[in-house]
């Protein structure tokens, strides 16, 4: 058998991988080890958050599959931090563990040139330090142009609670127990990290008396700027929020040496998430905090558990019933799952160049969570990324590498490939150096030209994307060249908003840049003959102008540093006066550019200059 792209791995990057390759119009094969489990959400039933969500706009930007699919299944929605400026909002949605997964592998199952079997994969087929094919646990080979690995969490999986250790993966699955021995074998450096889940409690048996009640929005939202909204506002099941008590804080501190991380395994090697831990770390480490929120959220329509998101903890069953019944609603609670933690293999992400690809072996791509990352979001918008690289390298064309200015996309790949890890990877605002030019309204504005250029997007949705670019456009100019003029009814209006009368005319857009006027306050005055999402995006750019051209500026710089490349076989052992730690690490990362240099941990900007003058003598003679 033979294919030009075989996917290991059905998790959320491997969806996302299978499609793109599939659809830019190469033979694949997506191997998983249950074919039930495809496109599964082991842990948290949601999609988007914080920089996710934004991540998730992104993927469906360049023509992924996630927000398409979120918006099938999402039974609640809402946009976070509505109350801020637009860099931080972010849509997130609970996602029916049941429709989402059911939704996806529909669609894997309709795709044209997409193969799915259910198998184990052992090992990689390789001559010259370059991919051939795989070998399943059953000998078999199959063979191939490239191969993505995918393989989530399974790695040489273990799951711990208290003092126990299973080998296995999540829902008790035999994880691959050889493959990341044998990526060891070909040159890899693996690491060992952790991550958790909470307890899943009986919906019937808790007392929301004691809970506040979240609701979703009360406006229409989706994550796919191709979709119309299929829900109904009225009918969102809501979340609801509780907090810790004194009584559970103290059964965990009493109990803090049965937890696995603290004392339960002696022989943990793997390093949890630091910005999503266990409810003993919380604990431990911000003991000046009396309480710590946690939410209640419904995982499914078609079954009665609620997801205790962040109570994550790996202490035995006994005393997890004890921290349970200790929280205000759950007094009489029934546990119908209990919380575990999983340790599992990944490989350093140094050891990848920002196409996805190895640099040990060519044509070999790695996407999610062996990757070092945690995270539904992260995980697939490596797994689409890793595809069309792919798909293009097979194709003998020029890979799409996303700038740090361009998407959240590029922030997550550049940290990866030029940072490592030290915990699994969370995606967060802060990341972003120009979160103002990442937001989530403007996605497909920046986005959606390489989704076109590779092929994922249609000419349907190509030109509706420029009709939407054009009308932008066009209302900018409205608003600069239509003015409001002083009249007795103009100036009352303006004095009931607080806002300075008019003395002479004023463009519309000028008035906008008030920071008390709105867009609904001009369509008082003017009809505006467009929807929502242009009206939206045109008052998000004029406010934002000045801050959004300083961006530009800033971000412009940084492209600038990036286009200076460094050539492949440069010897960093040549330049003198480069400092120790500066070669051992430009050697180790090998950037493709005086950007990606100046952002490893360790090259100093002197290092910087140092390089820059090197390559000037001997580069451009």
């Amino acid at each position: 058998m033979n294919y030009d792209i075989i996917v290991v791995g059905g998790g959320h990057a491997g969806c996302e991988a299978a499609l793109s390759s599939a659809r830019m119009n190469n033979k694949t094969l997506l191997i998983t080890s249950n074919i039930n489990n495809i496109a599964d959400m082991p842990c948290n039933p949601s999609i988007g958050g914080s920089a996710k969500g934004i991540v998730v706009r992104e993927i469906d930007a360049l023509g992924g599959e996630m927000g398409k699919n979120a918006d099938k299944s999402q039974i609640q929605i809402k946009i976070l931090n509505s109350a801020k400026g637009p860099a931080v909002q972010a849509l997130r949605a609970q996602a029916d563990k049941i429709i989402y997964p059911k939704e996806m592998l529909r669609t894997l199952n309709n795709q044209v040139n997409l193969e799915i079997k259910e198998a184990m994969v052992e090992d990689l087929i390789v001559e010259n330090n370059k991919i051939k094919g795989i070998i399943l646990e059953t000998k078999d080979q199959i063979f191939c142009k490239s191969v993505i690995l995918t393989t989530g969490t399974y790695l040489k999986s273990n799951i711990m609670v208290g003092s126990t250790r299973k080998l296995e993966g999540p829902h008790g699955e035999r994880p691959s127990h050889f493959l990341s021995d044998n990526l060891k074998k070909l040159g890899f450096k693996i690491i060992r990290l952790k991550t958790g889940t909470p307890q899943r409690i009986d919906k019937n048996s808790i007392d929301y008396s004691k809970a506040k009640i979240e609701h979703g929005d009360n406006v229409y939202h989706t994550f796919s700027f191709d979709n119309e909204p299929n829900y109904n506002i009225e009918e969102q099941i809501p979340c609801h929020l509780i907090y810790t008590t004194e009584e559970t804080h103290k059964i965990i501190m009493d109990n803090l040496s049965k937890s696995s991380m603290y004392g339960g395994l002696d022989d943990i090697e793997s390093v949890g998430p630091r910005y999503c831990p266990s409810i003993e770390d919380k604990v431990v480490r911000f003991k000046d905090k009396e309480k710590h929120q946690l939410f209640l959220e419904p995982e499914s329509i078609y079954y009665d558990d609620i997801y205790l998101q962040g109570f994550s903890t790996s202490m035995p069953y006994d005393i997890q019933e004890k921290m349970v019944h200790s929280l205000p609603g759950l007094e009489n609670a029934k546990i119908l799952k209990y919380a575990y933690a999983i340790e599992y293999d990944a490989i350093y992400p140094t050891q990848l160049k920002q196409t996805l690809e190895t640099k040990i072996i060519e044509n070999l791509y790695t996407a999610g969570q062996i990757n070092g990352t945690s995270g539904y979001e992260e995980a697939a918008c490596q797994g689409l990324i890793a595809g069309i690289n792919a798909s293009l390298k097979i194709k003998g064309k020029e890979p799409l590498i996303l700038k740090r200015n361009e998407a959240y996309i590029g922030v997550l790949i550049d940290d990866l490939v030029t940072k490592g890890v030290r915990d699994p990877y969370r995606l967060l605002t802060s990341r972003a150096e120009y979160r103002l030019l990442l937001r989530h309204d403007n996605a497909d504005l920046r986005l959606r030209k390489y989704g076109y250029q590779v092929g994922l997007i249609d000419d349907n949705r190509y030109n509706k994307f420029l009709e939407k670019k054009q009308n932008i456009e066009d209302l900018v100019n409205y608003l600069k060249n239509n003015k409001l003029t002083p009249t007795k009814k103009v100036n009352k209006y303006l004095n009931k908003l607080g806002s300075a009368i008019l003395k002479d005319g004023i463009t519309l857009y000028d008035l906008l840049k008030r920071p008390e006027i709105s867009m609904k306050n001009i369509k008082d005055f003017f009809e505006l003959k467009y929807d929502d999402e242009v009206i939206n995006q045109v008052e998000i750019f004029i406010k934002y102008e000045g801050y959004i051209n300083k961006a530009n500026k800033e971000a412009n710089k940084l492209v600038d540093l990036d286009n200076k490349k460094i050539p492949e076989n440069i010897e960093y052992d040549k330049i003198h006066n480069l400092a120790s730690e500066a070669k051992q690490k430009l050697k180790e990362i090998k950037p493709t550019s005086i950007g990606q240099a100046l952002r490893i941990s360790g090259v100093n900007p002197s290092d910087i200059s140092i390089l820059m003058i090197y390559l000037k003598k001997e580069y451009q003679k």
